[in-house]
Order: C-alpha cells, then structure tokens, then sequence
C-alpha cells in the first residue's frame, strides 16, 4: 500500500494542469461543460472527495453532501455570467483538493450543517471557474454538461467510497491523504 500511494503521488507530481476544453462549436455546448470537469485533474480530485465523504458519512449526507455541492456550483455559474467577481478562485479550487481531501483522510465527522458549509463553499468557486470560462458556449447546454459530469464525479467517489468500506476505513482515508497531497503539488505547479 506504501508503495502504490508513493507512485501514485510520484505520478501526480510530474502531471501538468490540463487546460485542453473543448470548442463549443465543434463539440457542442452540452460536451464542452460535460468535458470541463473531466479535463482538471483538480476539479476531478475535488469531486471525487466529496463522494468518498458522502460515504464516509454515510445515510442521508451520502445525497444531501454531493447535493449541496451540485446546487451551490450552480449558483457560482450564476454570479460568473452575471460578472460578479469572487476573488481568489484558482486558489480556492487547490485548497478545496487539499481540504476535501483531509476530511476524508481524517474520516472527519461533520454536522449536517457544517457538511453543507464547507462543501458549498468551495463549490461557489467550482462553479464560478465554470461560468468564467464558458466561452461561446449556450449557457444551458454548458450549464447542464458540467452538472452532470460534477453528479457522475461525485457518484464515482460514493461508489468507490462503498466499495472500499469493506475493508475498514484504511483504504478511503489512504486515498483521501493521497487526494490532499496530490492537491499540494498542484498548488506548488500552479
């Protein structure tokens, strides 16, 4: 296990950012947003925590959790392509990776209430990053691209944070230690 996290975060330092998107007149505007969240190692790393610590907290946070963050996201799409200013996004994206990450390696447990706090807060600067570089794209066709890769991200960790609590909670708070060092060389790249 020593051995794969110490690749794993070996691999992780040699990545770059990934600011490959896709032209919404060529693919579509659904495809360009549904594409977003998919080509950022950080948005990837970020959703997937969220997910694996719905799980980890089990009964109804494992929907409310990734629920809360799907809404909030929207409304920071929203006050993008309104033109209100949130400053410090990039920065906040990172230490969302960092901060979900050690929830999940901490199997942190979190009142509803502070659950819903933490996650929508970084998820205002997810999806404020998501309406700032929309681009050409149809605004609903974006929109909806993107919610729907952020869900399918976010019921990847659930599952996967299901899968591995059948052998204890070694293996999801490994990856959520992985998740935040991965986060700390991102913000060290950027």
């Amino acid at each position: 296990m020593k051995r794969a996290l110490t690749a794993a975060i070996a691999l992780l330092a040699a990545t770059a950012p990934a600011y490959a998107h896709l032209d919404p007149a060529g693919h579509g505007s659904f495809m360009a947003g549904f594409t977003h969240p998919l080509f950022g190692l950080d948005h990837i790393l970020a959703m997937v925590a969220v997910g694996l610590w719905a799980a980890m907290l089990g009964g109804r946070s494992r929907w409310r959790v990734p629920a809360v963050f799907v809404g909030t996201m929207a409304a920071g799409f929203a006050l993008a392509l309104a033109g209100v200013p949130l400053p410090f996004v990039e920065p906040a994206i990172l230490a969302s990776v960092v901060a979900l990450g050690l929830l999940v390696a901490m199997a942190a447990r979190v009142p509803a209430a502070g659950c819903a706090l933490i996650v929508g807060g970084f998820a205002l600067f997810h999806g404020h990053a998501h309406g700032g570089e929309i681009g050409g794209a149809d605004v609903f066709g974006y929109g909806a691209g993107f919610v729907l890769a952020t869900a399918m991200l976010h019921g990847s960790g659930i599952a996967l944070g299901l899968g591995l609590a059948r052998f204890g909670a070694a293996p999801a708070r490994w990856l959520g230690a992985a998740t935040a060092a991965a986060g700390l060389v991102l913000m060290v790249q950027a």
